[in-house]
């Protein structure tokens, strides 16, 4: 499996176990995350620490599951980017539409306070 979900009490952890995020892998990784929001998962942290690699397709997975999340009214959280990742990421002006973290506790903190600021 090039993925593992943990669904957690306020948000689901996606952790990719592949170190290229391409499109041998990118599809799957857009299936599953249409599937958990058909759950009704609203809130995703993708944790790339393990992926050095990712190409147009494995970014297109990113936006679908951030478009997701949005109209969910969830939040996408993605974390532990490597330098390459970040690097297409800043490149392709994605990193002021995503929400990125460095850890995956940064990622926690951000969703609870997105979270509990929209309820406010």
């Amino acid at each position: 499996m090039s993925f593992k979900i943990q669904k957690k009490d306020k948000f689901t952890l996606v952790k990719t176990s592949v170190e290229k995020l391409d499109t041998t892998v990118a599809p799957t990784l857009k299936t599953e995350l249409v599937l958990l929001n058909t759950d009704g998962v609203q809130n995703v942290i993708i944790d790339l620490s393990l992926t050095r690699y990712c190409d147009s397709s494995g970014l297109s997975a990113i936006l679908v599951a951030n478009r997701l999340c949005k109209n969910a009214g969830g939040i996408l959280v993605i974390t532990g980017l490597q330098e390459p990742v970040r690097n297409l990421i800043s490149i392709s002006q994605l990193d002021s539409i995503l929400n990125i973290a460095d850890t995956l506790e940064e990622s926690i903190e951000m969703l609870k306070e997105k979270v509990s600021g929209e309820e406010e």
